[in-house]
């Protein structure tokens, strides 16, 4: 373990000098850092980051040789000395947190005992690096939330990772989530961020044998940053027209024990209480009182995907099987009581949930593709849901184990398999 642990520092340090852009300033700057830093201030941190005292999240960050990030951090944060400079440090380390993540998942950099497809390790060397950056006290004025914004979009994959502008090259743009309930099970992974890491700039070839260029995101699991826009500035670059825009668009999250499902509805409303996000935060709406979500443009109460349903199902069927959920929850019109059906909503009636409920799994696909109607309605567009990621071992301690993986790596195989066959040309 003490060999892996050295390995796992080495390898860590090799890409920080290798990756990160050469932003913190020269050596006579950084010397100036202890007077351009007052001492770390006592602030309390949010409910996310609070979980950070659990030793096992700084075991999973350690053992994917990710703690150079979030030791050298705050002394990176230390050498800046106006808002202008904090902006690009934080978009470079975010950068390159992103891209260690991926190069690590595609098995492109060794370090740690961990498997390489895990999305844990992100997760956590993120919110650590988002506690640090609470705790700083530049001796200049900033926007300490903005600051988060920009950092946390670079850490996730929503800058810098345009497709490459190459003729006959399918492009396939997906989304991903955080951990969560981790509340219940503070090892939890999530499946469709691992997926997301592990397919992003990957290029396949499609089941019409035409090649094409996967890009990802990785989204938080937090209603805050959902009514901020952070579904919209993921996905809008790639709707929009310019020289590499998407061919087609799915938003991916863990849904069922089991099966994957491709939802047939997003529903325009928030009815998860009182299940909270991972900031322990409630939508406002329930089953019996459904709320729209705050920043959605002007849209129907439903969207049906346009992903092609019955090709996929038809395809892909192992190991796990691939099913069209046309299931929905509505107030039917003239009507004020829920209704669950299993052949899509009524006319005129009111979204309570979509296939995938009234929680941020609805919600990406509903706000994904409600702009992917607004600015590139021909473009295939949908939601998958993969199935529960299980093989967590029994003891507590114990952070993964053969099974986990297996399931992990097979999850992330499908989604890739249905993919291929989503973005073929017909």
């Amino acid at each position: 373990m003490m060999l892996l642990r050295r390995a796992a520092t080495a390898a860590s340090t090799a890409l920080l000098v290798a990756v990160l852009p050469a932003v913190v300033a020269s050596p006579a700057h950084a010397a100036d850092a202890a007077s351009a830093c007052r001492p770390p201030a006592s602030v309390p941190l949010d409910a996310e980051q609070a979980r950070l005292a659990d030793a096992r999240t700084t075991a999973l960050v350690e053992r994917a040789g990710f703690a150079d990030f979030v030791r050298r951090f705050p002394t990176a944060l230390c050498t800046t000395r106006s808002p202008a400079e904090a902006e690009r440090l934080l978009d470079a380390w975010g950068q390159a947190l992103w891209q260690a993540s991926v190069r690590r998942a595609q098995g492109q950099r060794p370090g740690g005992d961990l498997a390489p497809g895990d999305d844990r390790p992100l997760y956590w060397a993120r919110l650590s690096m988002t506690a640090a950056l609470a705790r700083w006290q530049p001796e200049f004025t900033v926007d300490r939330a903005a600051l988060r914004t920009r950092f946390e979009d670079a850490s996730r994959g929503l800058t810098d990772n345009a497709f490459r502008t190459e003729p006959g090259v399918r492009r396939i743009f997906i989304s991903g989530f955080d951990p969560f309930g981790l509340d219940a099970e503070i090892r939890r992974a999530n499946p469709s961020g691992s997926a997301a890491l592990q397919l992003n700039g990957r290029r396949v070839t499609l089941a019409d044998g035409s090649p094409a260029e996967i890009r990802a995101v990785v989204l938080p699991v937090r209603y805050a940053d959902f009514d901020a826009g952070i579904v919209e500035r993921a996905f809008a670059p790639h709707l929009a027209a310019g020289p590499a825009p998407a061919d087609i668009i799915t938003t991916v999250s863990q849904g069922y024990p089991g099966i994957f499902t491709l939802e047939d509805w997003a529903g325009r409303a928030r009815s998860a209480d009182p299940y909270p996000d991972n900031a322990r935060a409630l939508s406002g709406g329930t089953r019996e009182r459904p709320v729209t979500a705050p920043g959605l443009g002007p849209g129907p109460e439903f969207i049906r995907t346009t992903l092609p349903a019955d090709t996929v199902t038809a395809a892909v069927q192992t190991p796990y099987p691939v099913l069209l959920n046309t299931e929905v929850t509505e107030i039917p019109a003239g009507g004020t009581a829920p209704v669950d059906r299993t052949d899509g909503p009524t006319p005129g009636s009111r979204a309570v949930a979509g296939g995938g409920g009234g929680y941020l799994s609805n919600e990406v696909a509903y706000r994904s593709n409600r702009l992917r109607a607004e600015l590139a309605p021909h473009l295939p567009g949908g939601h998958l849901h993969t199935p529960v990621l299980t093989g967590l071992p029994a003891d507590p301690r114990l952070l993964t184990g053969p099974e986990f993986e297996r399931n992990e790596s097979a999850i992330t195989a499908e989604v890739r398999t249905v993919l291929e066959h989503a973005a073929a040309r017909r």
